[in-house]
């Protein structure tokens, strides 16, 4: 599976479908440039997730602040199509409800992780997952080939991609950042949390953009 070359168009209801995401991508685009690619997957019974690369040499700084130019940006694009919806409640409401995409930064690029941001980009219509800051994400396999992260730490929004207002009832679009952990990292954040966790990678200058990065000490 590979990206190809961008192309989308947009529908006429606002909280349509084509609606929203052609404002999530003008979102990004606004944030990252112009894509250097996409790709889209399709699950079934669930509605076609597309990732959208940004990079190498896509950063300036005008936004994130870091001239990079081996960073690569990949963003999530269908998740926010409907909004998330509680799994304990009876009734999912079509248009009130959480609203989110996913991002993830590679130094140097790794493009075979595009269906596992699929997969978790697909996890609230699949498994009726609803996925917030602070949240763990387990795959169970590698993010990319020969990847040390089978799991990622859900952080907070807002630092690389500013929420996306929708017209009223629907709740913002949320941009969130993950960040791999590895099998230790994991285990250590169920008993201490995402939070402690966090701070240990700051404390140790952890580049969590490094795709070869070791554990963070944890003792």
């Amino acid at each position: 599976m590979a990206f190809h070359d961008p192309g989308f168009a947009s529908g006429p209801d606002p909280l349509s479908r084509d609606a929203v995401l052609a404002a999530v991508e003008a979102r990004l685009l606004t944030a990252f440039g112009e894509p250097t690619g996409r790709a889209a997957v399709t699950f079934l019974g669930a509605d076609r997730i597309e990732v959208l690369r940004f990079g190498p040499g896509a950063e300036t700084g005008a936004v994130t602040g870091t001239a990079d130019p081996a960073l690569v940006r990949y963003a999530t694009l269908g998740m926010s199509a409907a909004p998330m919806a509680d799994p304990l409640s009876p009734v999912a409401d079509p248009q009130r409800g959480p609203r989110a995409e996913l991002l993830l930064s590679v130094r140097g690029g790794r493009d075979d992780v595009l269906r596992a941001l699929a997969v978790l980009a697909a996890a609230p219509q699949v498994e009726g997952l609803v996925v917030a800051p602070g949240a763990s994400l387990d795959l169970g396999t590698p993010l990319w080939e020969g990847a040390p992260f089978p799991s990622v730490l859900v952080a907070e929004p807002g630092g690389l991609v500013e929420d996306l207002e929708l017209p009223e009832p629907a709740e913002p679009v949320r941009f969130l950042p993950l960040l791999p952990m590895t099998p230790t990292e994991a285990a250590w954040k169920r008993v201490h949390g995402g939070a402690a966790l966090q701070e240990r990678w700051l404390r140790h200058g952890t580049d969590l953009r490094d795709p070869r990065r070791r554990a963070v000490p944890l003792d």
